[in-house]
């Protein structure tokens, strides 16, 4: 089969769609890794490579390692910080050509990384320096890693697979869900109980627990604050049925046909597990991801961003999908909408990108503030630096944000010469940054140690907080900072981002309660800006 010309050439087109794709959206990227502003939680990942550490109060340390590694050999900058990730992304569709060659062939192979770059989230990582991207391309590594060490048990394979989830656990607190995948392999297949002989697994469990030692480390130095925020203050573990509509929001992330076609892939490799290999492995690992995830997020965090949770189950399916169409019983219509899913989520991915290009240049931005479709997340940062520098310019004073997303922004931009302190802001607290903040003494409880009665240029994001919040913390600002006088305001896209600036001194104490927040000016120019 490997001589016939009509199978090489078929090899040879899809290697050469999947290398022209590959290269069309990798130049996207890369413009858009050097172009599109940081957003609040990338650049807090900046700051925590500007402390390097075991850890930290949100994350395990390789995301700020990489950032820092990257502006060691870059620069200060966009592509500085996210070059490292940028080219780990572009791993990702190899390293899936590598598990489709492994699991069934070199055409699926090609197939299985053309579908990458295809997929939504998969084909556009690396554009930002998030955990998602060691931790996703660490994860597709340990599953080729776990295929290769099931079928023919050499230690390089174990090795490899020790390392990859020691990376795992240096990205982010979800590499647990790649050891349950695990493990529910190892305890539910017949090939699986297997492993549990040899010494190639264990030696591999050895390494990988390796990764944990930063994690373990950085939990006693901050007294478990990352376990707690992970696992307890994140998740109210309550039922909320409007998280039931999480197959939906994994539809529109992945496109709809796509999402059917992974969800039926899913369903056949489930119905021939105990066929042995790649069957196994591909229905335990991803079913694993897609359907723990489901019934944890109906009890867990519902308050920020996780339709990217799933991705790393969706990867072998990539694999097993176009080997699935090729057997004969399979009806013709699921060969179709296969086809038909795979161009329309490459056009969405191809949009989305395109999408985020435009916010990043400024006559783009305007188009899309006019439209009112501007993602306020990427935009403002630039124009609130400038301001601080130009009143800082005027009249130096402590230069003091409303929440740790601005002042990361702020020290961005500031590229970390200037001393930038945060209030305590229940953003902080949400989001796992306060402990991380007053580790560094750069909270409010330091500012008013360090600085007391000093002159305060106070930073505010209007709009950070949800609307419901927005009153009592506004409100509180005079309190936190006296004799607040207005001292400048950027707003853009009709107030939907509004970054106001107020002048005055480091308050010795905080009394919130005292008064209404009606009587605050920071709340009264903040509601008159609306109207």
């Amino acid at each position: 089969m490997g001589n016939d010309p009509s199978v090489v050439a078929g090899i040879a087109r899809w290697r050469a769609a999947f290398v022209m794709v590959f290269l069309c959206l990798l130049g996207m990227k890369l413009v858009l890794a050097a172009t599109l502003q940081p957003f609040g939680d990338e650049a807090f990942y900046w700051q925590e490579s500007r402390h390097l550490a075991w850890g930290y109060s949100d994350l395990p340390p390789l995301t700020a390692w990489l950032i820092r590694l990257g502006e060691s050999i870059a620069g200060h900058g966009l592509l500085g910080m996210r070059w490292p990730f940028l080219l780990l992304g572009s791993l990702l569709p190899w390293v899936l050509v590598a598990f489709g060659r492994r699991a069934f062939d070199a055409r699926t192979g090609w197939q299985a990384g053309l579908l990458c770059l295809c997929l939504p989230l998969a084909g556009s990582l690396g554009v930002m320096a998030i955990p998602d991207v060691p931790l996703t391309v660490a994860g597709a590594v340990a599953m080729l890693a776990l295929l290769g060490a099931m079928d023919e048990n050499r230690r390089r394979d174990w090795l490899l697979l020790g390392i990859a989830l020691a990376l795992c656990w240096m990205s982010h607190y979800r590499a647990a869900m790649f050891v349950i995948a695990g493990v529910l392999l190892l305890l539910l297949t017949p090939r699986g109980r297997a492993q549990w002989a040899r010494g190639g697994f264990w030696l591999a469990m050895l390494i990988a627990v390796i990764g944990l030692v930063p994690l373990v480390v950085s939990n006693w130095q901050q007294h478990g604050a990352g376990v707690a925020f992970q696992l307890i203050e994140r998740n109210p573990w309550r039922f909320h049925a409007d998280t039931l509509v999480q197959p939906l929001e994994q539809a529109i992330t992945c496109t709809p046909l796509l999402y059917v076609c992974l969800l039926w892939a899913a369903w056949r490799c489930w119905c021939r597990r105990r066929d042995g290999g790649p069957w196994d492995v591909v229905a335990l690992l991803s079913l694993t991801f897609v359907v723990v995830y489901f019934a944890a997020g109906l009890f867990a965090d519902d308050q920020r961003f996780r339709v990217h949770w799933p991705l790393p189950g969706y990867l072998p399916l990539l694999a097993a999908l176009p080997a699935l169409l090729r057997e004969p019983n399979v009806v013709r219509g699921w060969q179709m909408t296969a086809k038909a899913g795979a161009g329309l989520a490459l056009l969405a991915q191809v949009a989305g990108l395109f999408y985020l290009g435009l916010a990043a240049y400024p006559a783009g931005a305007r188009w899309l503030g006019a439209a009112r479709a501007i993602p306020t997340s990427f935009i403002g940062w630039r124009e609130s630096a400038d301001m601080a520098r130009a009143q800082l310019a005027d009249k130096p004073a402590i230069l003091v944000a409303d929440n740790f997303m601005m002042a990361a922004e702020l020290d961005f931009q500031f590229n970390g010469q200037h001393a930038i302190y945060t209030l305590d802001s229940p953003l902080n607290v949400k989001y796992g940054r306060a402990p991380q903040v007053a580790l560094w003494g750069m909270d409010e409880t330091a500012l008013r140690h360090d600085h007391p009665a000093d002159s305060v240029l106070l930073v505010v994001d209007e709009h950070a907080l949800r609307e419901r919040e927005r009153a009592a913390w506004l409100g509180s600002l005079c309190a936190r900072v006296e004799n607040l006088q207005p001292a400048g305001r950027v707003s853009l896209f009709d107030g939907r981002k509004s970054v106001a600036f107020y002048r005055g001194q480091v308050a010795d104490s905080v009394l919130t309660d005292s008064k209404p927040a009606g009587d605050c000016i920071a709340w009264r120019n903040a509601i008159a800006a609306e109207e």
